[in-house]
């Protein structure tokens, strides 16, 4: 249900000492209210919701018996009470509907094609749907780490930035640090995702890295010291499931909107994602030098960085199945038994 949103009071203390209370909404997204602590959503809702039964009444009134006219209203009242009121997950009943509805309609498997998915022959007996084409917001990864979003979507560019101890820092570092990503934030134009990863972590390859090193330092008592750090790390790894996380600053920008020119659609096409990629790694730039100065360590990903992150974030856990080649690097095929 639509619950009304809270406004707590956050103590903070200034440089001077004095502690200043500051109201913190905790829904600033949360749709106004109209009638009766209603949004406008769920007066639509209910007022059709209402027409429906009146519309039952005045019709089937004088040819249906009040028990049939009740046992009909009910459970379209409640039905409608339902969509208005309840939520699930954070969303509306009728959007969660309409997207269970849209998720039933759409095509569980699809495969990578260039072009829609032909069907068989007439002959051919089908069972079940055709495959869709899987379609990827990203068509390309440049060389300087900038994504090409599919159907004109203009580009993209990822910064992935470090986390810091805010429960350990003191109220009036909290404050600062809170006064200057809330001032990043102002500070932008252009929608920002900020996207939180979490996935696990193997510390077997470290523990050996350290086992296979430790003979070579110079004295006994580091080797003993490296050795129980390493037999500690592989049984930190087997008690418990790690876990690591980063934090992706999704920047983009969308292609300028120039005037006719007498070049080519391809090479227009090609000059406003070039003057796009350069806004949107600026922007980048920007970014990481203002997280900088909250002590935040970030940096803008390369290609090879950025095809990794959208790997790792298709498939969780599994390894790159082909590499991709540079743009001026020779592609070749070998096969055994022939030269």
């Amino acid at each position: 249900m639509d619950r009304p949103a809270q406004t707590p009071e956050k103590q903070v203390t200034d440089q001077h000492g004095e502690r200043l209370s500051v109201k913190v909404p905790a829904d600033v997204d949360q749709p106004d209210k109209i009638l009766y602590g209603l949004t406008a959503r769920q007066l639509t809702i209910l007022s059709g919701t209402a027409a429906v039964v009146l519309w039952v009444w005045l019709t089937f009134q004088a040819v249906a018996p009040f028990p049939v006219l009740v046992a009909v209203a009910t459970p379209v009242t409640a039905a409608g009470f339902v969509l208005a009121v309840a939520r699930r997950d954070g969303m509306g009943m009728d959007r969660y509907a309409a997207a269970a509805l849209a998720f039933l309609r759409s095509p569980k498997t699809r495969v990578s094609a260039g072009e829609p998915v032909q069907p068989p022959p007439s002959w051919c007996r089908l069972r079940g749907r055709l495959p869709a084409r899987l379609r990827l917001p990203v068509r390309a990864v440049r060389q300087d780490g900038a994504m090409e979003l599919a159907d004109g979507g203009g580009v993209a560019v990822i910064v992935r930035a470090a986390t810091v101890t805010f429960s350990l820092r003191t109220a009036g570092e909290q404050a600062s640090l809170v006064a200057g990503f809330g001032r990043w934030l102002n500070s932008l134009d252009t929608p920002v995702q900020l996207l939180v990863q979490a996935r696990p972590i193997d510390l077997s390859g470290l523990a050996d890295h350290i086992t296979a090193q430790a003979p070579d330092l110079p004295d006994p008592a580091l080797e003993q010291a490296a050795g129980e750090h390493a037999a500690f790390l592989t049984e930190i790894g087997a008690a418990h499931d790690l876990l690591v996380r980063q934090v992706l600053i999704v920047i983009s920008d969308g292609p300028p909107v120039s005037a006719a020119t007498p070049w080519s659609k391809g090479q227009r096409q090609r000059t406003n994602r070039d003057a796009a990629t350069q806004v949107a790694l600026r922007r980048a730039a920007e970014a990481v030098q203002s997280l900088a100065a909250l002590g935040v360590a970030a940096e803008v990903l390369d290609a090879d960085a950025c095809v990794a992150v959208l790997a790792e974030s298709l498939s969780p856990g599994e390894s790159r199945p082909v590499d991709n080649a540079a743009p001026d690097e020779l592609i070749s095929f070998q096969q055994e038994g022939r030269t």
